[in-house]
């Protein structure tokens, strides 16, 4: 049976597991392997079909090219199925970096017609660490304020936050009262550098989204078979700590992708952990995952494990 988590008072009903659409544009510079068109959309289908399918996706992802394939998607199956939530985000001006209210207006505007919908269910501004000049969306009349803005007419149910770096969206964060906030790549099996931002979303009430459980697909794909972490090509030092927890998993005959799952979706202050999909089998295999028997002795070697409270994307 599924558990969902009202986000807030807006009446946004998510379920535990999410799914994230990064790759599903095909981008193999970050992620290794290209995701053709076909594969994209049968993957799409199987998450959208499901009575709590949430697909989490983002202007800024492979160019526009994943929230196209979305909404070619939408398109044929009628429209977003009841039930389902669709979550994308605001982003900069790729080529200049912009990012005020005009950007934000226009990259909303975009996302629309991409995904063939007249609003969405949760709306983030993204990534405003890479913005050209962070005080066009913090100043009075940014991006913050038109997202907001873009809640009061209707064209968002629920307003978030969504990146990476603690000391630019801590700040946002304590001035404005979002409705959810998301993190990514920072709450993991090796690596919980958002703590401070999760506890400090938790003492404001604000609903706390956990995205990239797997660190760009290491931590589900394993070392042997993936050389990317968190987008770029691992080093053995970025290595060592996954290799540490591969012994763990080995040891006792655990997917490492069921760990690093479970590690998201027993924390209480995560109310959905979103993962990212490339072919339906994935879908499938997160659900077994996150019903997959670990022993206790798992979590308590697990512990011993000294996890990194450093940015990963630092480099």
């Amino acid at each position: 049976m599924t558990t969902f988590h009202e986000i807030g008072l807006t009446g946004v009903r998510i379920p535990r597991i999410g799914f994230g659409s990064t790759g599903i544009g095909s981008i193999p510079q970050i992620y290794g392997y290209e995701v053709d068109e076909n594969r994209a959309r049968e993957t799409l289908r199987t998450i959208l079909t499901r009575p709590d399918g949430f697909i989490d996706t983002a202007r800024g992802y492979a160019m526009g090219r994943s929230e196209d394939r979305i909404g070619s998607v939408i398109r044929e199956l009628g429209g977003l199925p009841e039930g389902c939530v669709l979550s994308t985000k605001i982003d900069r001006d790729m080529e200049t970096s912009v990012f005020d209210a005009n950007q934000a207006r226009r990259s909303l505007e975009q996302s629309l017609m991409a995904l063939g919908v007249d609003s969405v269910d949760i709306l983030h501004l993204h990534d405003p660490e890479y913005a050209g000049d962070i005080s066009e969306i913090t100043r009075s009349g940014g991006a913050l304020d038109e997202l907001f803005k873009i809640k009061e007419e209707g064209l968002a149910t629920a307003v978030g936050l969504a990146g990476g770096r603690l000391d630019v969206l801590s700040p946002m964060l304590r001035d404005w009262d979002f409705d959810v906030v998301m993190t990514h790549n920072r709450h993991t099996l090796v690596n919980v550098n958002a703590s401070p931002l999760i506890e400090q979303s938790v003492s404001k009430g604000v609903t706390v989204l956990n995205a990239a459980p797997y660190a760009g697909g290491i931590l589900a794909r394993g070392s042997a078979v993936h050389h990317f972490y968190v987008y770029r090509p691992a080093t053995e030092e970025m290595l060592a700590p996954v290799r540490a927890v591969e012994d763990i998993c080995a040891r006792y005959d655990v997917p490492m992708g069921a760990l690093a799952l479970q590690f998201s979706l027993r924390d209480a202050n995560i109310a959905s952990t979103v993962c990212g999909v490339t072919w339906p089998q994935h879908v499938n295999q997160t659900l077994e995952w996150a019903d997959w028997d670990i022993p206790e002795a798992v979590w308590t070697e697990l512990t011993d494990l000294a996890q990194s409270d450093a940015d990963p994307e630092s480099a």
